[in-house]
């Protein structure tokens, strides 16, 4: 299991669409700006999330892109999956000593504390951790 920089970036795009959601489309350029991402990365990351049926894409002078589904019905993990694929952690068939299966155990549990939080934040609540780090409030709780 490994959130890249292709996770992060995705889910920073998503929850910055959650923040802007219901003022119509969003320029991809401008959610670069704001949170400080590759442009060109974001357009790249777009085709997986709309392929995911995470987000919409509107062509032409007022188009943009801006979530397919309300931001309280769409989760962290669903998010990172579209990017990242399967988060669970995998034991190679190759390593199959006790001591790698009692490691790989441990980490499968882990990879699972991981995949439950991450289901357990929408983006919607995501978004409002931002409004409030933005506003300068720095409390973040799950």
């Amino acid at each position: 299991m490994k959130v890249t920089a292709k996770g992060r970036y995705g889910l920073q795009l998503m929850v910055e669409l959650a923040v802007q959601s219901g003022r119509g489309p969003v320029l991809v350029s401008a959610i670069a700006e704001r949170q400080d991402l590759p442009p060109k990365y974001l357009h790249v990351l777009m085709g997986s999330l709309k392929a995911a049926g995470l987000v919409k894409v509107q062509r032409g002078p007022s188009g943009g892109c801006e979530l397919a589904r309300p931001a309280n019905r769409i989760t962290a993990l669903e998010v990172l999956e579209a990017l990242e694929g399967s988060l669970a952690w995998e034991v190679p068939e190759s390593d199959r000593s006790a001591g790698a299966r009692t490691v790989g155990q441990m980490l499968t549990q882990a990879a699972e504390v991981f995949r439950t939080v991450a289901a357990g934040q929408t983006l919607a609540d995501l978004a409002q951790v931002q409004r409030g780090l933005e506003s300068g409030s720095d409390g973040y709780s799950i």
